[in-house]
């Protein structure tokens, strides 16, 4: 999930960015080494949110709930993710905040379509959308929204499929931290630095309330983003989460500065594979 799980909201008051999610190695024992990487899941999950802590803030309470599909397109991965989050203030404002985002992304990590739309009352409306390509040398973000313009992207920059499955291969090879950066289409500012603490690769059965995963690996994980220009200053936003091994999180923990949010996952449903996909052959 979810470098996809950083559909961003910076507007809201006081707030350092509300960021939805999410977030691409050899194996680290001689069993693992002779297991091939279990493929990502095609699915809908659904979270609630609820309000975990408040740190000193004018928050009182939160909540919302969080959408996450993930469809195979067959060369490419699909990618759509809706946040709805209610808030009230010690003075009694209260904010609702929607943010719908969309990816089209190559599984070779090539070429990518995106669309982020922020909306809701006491926010500033903000659509974002383009498309970016990547290369061994590097590559670009084309932006059509808010305004036109060009972006360079550094060599090795992951997309957000690409940067799930990062973290995945890093965890099942006991690595305990990665920096890749990442391009999610959330930001008009190109890529952003994500740093990622991996708590320990866990083999299943694993203790779960969706029996789809208990059979399933799965790794605690931490990922802070960055603004790339100050990325000594605190993370623009972080989150907790459980990934297993087929991409699938069912525990968040969502950081927004002044409060924190549990996301729970509340539905999951498995989504069918494509039943037909052309094969291109490139000419020589």
């Amino acid at each position: 999930m979810r470098p996809a799980i950083r559909a961003c909201v910076m507007n809201a008051p006081r707030w350092r960015g509300l960021c939805m999610g999410a977030v691409l190695l050899a194996m680290g024992t001689s069993a693992a080494r002779a297991e091939a990487p279990t493929p990502l899941a095609p699915h809908r999950a659904v979270y609630d949110l609820t309000l975990e802590s408040v740190s000193g803030g004018q928050i009182v309470s939160a909540s919302g709930s969080m959408t996450y599909v993930l469809s195979d397109a067959c060369s490419a991965w699909s990618t759509q993710q809706e946040l709805n989050l209610q808030t009230a203030t010690r003075s009694g404002a209260q904010t609702e905040i929607r943010t719908d985002y969309a990816v089209l992304e190559d599984k070779d990590g090539g070429h990518m379509v995106f669309r982020t739309h922020q909306y809701g009352s006491g926010v500033t409306e903000q659509k974002i959308s383009g498309e970016a390509t990547m290369a061994a040398t590097g590559g670009q973000v084309h932006y059509t929204q808010p305004g036109v313009s060009v972006v360079p992207l550094a060599a090795g920059t992951l997309f957000p499929v690409a940067h799930t499955r990062a973290i995945i291969a890093a965890g099942r090879a006991g690595q305990a931290t990665i920096e890749p950066a990442l391009f999610d289409g959330t930001t008009e500012k190109g890529a952003i630095d994500t740093f990622i603490v991996l708590m320990g690769w866990k083999p299943p059965p694993t203790q779960t309330d969706i029996p789809a995963l208990v059979h399933l690996g799965s790794v605690g994980t931490h990922v802070a983003y960055y603004d790339h220009a100050t990325h000594d200053m605190p993370p623009d936003f972080d989150i907790g989460m459980r990934y297993f091994e087929n991409g699938v999180s069912d525990r968040l923990d969502m950081n927004f500065g002044e409060f924190r949010m549990r996301g729970t996952l509340r539905t999951f449903t498995p989504l069918p594979a494509p039943r037909h996909c052309s094969v291109m052959v490139k000419p020589h």
